[in-house]
């Protein structure tokens, strides 16, 4: 069982279906163990599809990456608030310790079966992870929640039972409206990023969330036949959103939480995460091609920081004469552009090797140089403009030119993926 631990019971492949198989479907199910809990894992090469139970009320979706302190006491109460018979658990895996094998080890004494998916690439971060979940889940009602207990688990069943009863198609549970508190948010930073993201989502996507408050909030339900696993292109942890805005659920009902501390462990929340959501944002509003010039902007405008500092210290303050000063300096920000370029903006989208990505960009990068540095001549000596003053203009004159060709030339695969 790829990444679980092995467990006794026996395995069992399920007849193959005559339907395309899609990645999340190639499925072991193990026969229950004699303590009552099954384990079930996705393997390499077996082509079985799990049926999906029509009595099956809820699958409990839970992305996972590094949470094995986590894993004993979300199964413990979830256990404790859901009907067994009537619930399914199923883990998406991108860790790089051992939290696939604590997971197989607690589902041994689960009464709720337990499904265990570790993907060795965790395409599209949290929120791939949870499309994953969607297309592994077989209940009427999908619930996506966090491992670290920030997301109350008792709480699921309100989420469940509110969309029986208003007839809706997503359930939302929300920190702003009603009793819901962000008490689990550690200082008033987290708590500035996470209201400023939220009216950002709001004032971009209006229409799209006139009865949704926390468009942000990772705990979420949503009835299965709403949801279309193949119309979403998650980029980071915030799914919710690209679920609304692609899938566009009917009617949408909220349930107040508080939400929690975390239990165990460290928070996945990061600068280059907070990027990618900017890009994902930039993305669902404007369309892939537009978000991608958008995001190599403002990488551009990231590096004239250390374009022109370069430049100023060479020239200004080591004598320096200003056009080869102006050619170190652009290598230095033709490094920076390619770090930020690459790491953030393409991660995803990486035909070619690394050496031949940072010979192309540092070529594309330095190219421009054989009509920088006569224009910039031209600007300083002709016009009398000052040395820092021409370097902008002549570093702005060079950006569309580069991005289509990084655009088109470097980066290959998005062009599929778009």
């Amino acid at each position: 069982m790829t990444g679980t631990a092995r467990p006794t019971g026996r395995a069992v492949v399920d007849e193959p279906s005559r339907a395309p198989v899609s990645p999340g479907d190639r499925t072991v199910r193990l026969a229950p163990l004699p303590r009552g809990g099954r384990t079930r894992a996705v393997l390499p090469g077996q082509m079985g599809v799990r049926p999906r139970p029509a009595t099956l009320r809820q699958s409990i979706v839970v992305p996972t990456f590094n949470e094995r302190d986590n894993i004993h006491a979300l199964i413990a109460r979830l256990v404790a608030a859901l009907p067994h018979s009537e619930t399914e658990i199923v883990f998406v895996d991108d860790s790089t310790d051992d939290t696939p094998e604590v997971i197989a080890a607690a589902a041994q004494d689960s009464p709720i079966p337990i499904t265990v998916y570790h993907r060795d690439e965790a395409t599209g971060g949290l929120g791939g992870a949870v499309v994953e979940g969607l297309r592994l889940a077989a209940g009427e009602w999908i619930v996506v929640i966090d491992a670290d207990l920030q997301h109350p688990p008792e709480v699921v069943p309100d989420l469940i039972a509110a969309g029986m009863r208003d007839g809706a198609d997503l359930v939302v549970g929300t920190r702003y409206a009603g009793a819901g508190r962000t008490d689990g948010l550690a200082d008033r930073y987290r708590k500035l990023v996470s209201r400023g993201s939220t009216m950002l989502v709001k004032t971009l996507f209006r229409s799209y969330l006139l009865q949704v408050s926390d468009p942000m909030s990772g705990l979420f339900a949503i009835r299965a036949s709403s949801v279309e696993p193949e119309e979403l292109r998650p980029l980071g942890y915030k799914i919710l959103l690209e679920l609304v805005v692609r899938n566009r659920p009917g009617r949408i009902v909220e349930v107040p939480y508080v939400f929690q501390e975390r239990n165990a462990g460290e928070s996945k929340s990061s600068f280059a995460e907070g990027l990618r959501f900017l890009q994902h944002l930039g993305r669902l509003r404007f369309g892939a091609p537009r978000s991608r010039m958008l995001a190599f902007a403002l990488i551009g405008v990231s590096g004239l920081l250390p374009n022109q500092a370069t430049l100023f210290l060479l020239s200004h303050l080591l004598g320096v004469h200003y056009l080869p000063a102006a050619v170190v300096a652009n290598m230095v920000a033709v490094l920076w552009n390619f770090a930020l370029t690459d790491r953030l903006l393409y991660s995803e989208h990486r035909d070619r090797s690394f050496p031949s990505r940072f010979a192309r960009f540092f070529l594309m990068g330095n190219a421009d140089l054989l009509l920088r540095i006569p224009m910039l001549a031209l600007l300083v000596d002709g016009a009398h403009l000052g040395v820092l003053a021409a370097n902008l203009l002549t570093l702005v004159a060079s950006f569309v030119v580069r991005f289509l060709i990084a655009d088109k030339v470097i980066y290959l695969a998005h062009r599929r993926n778009s």
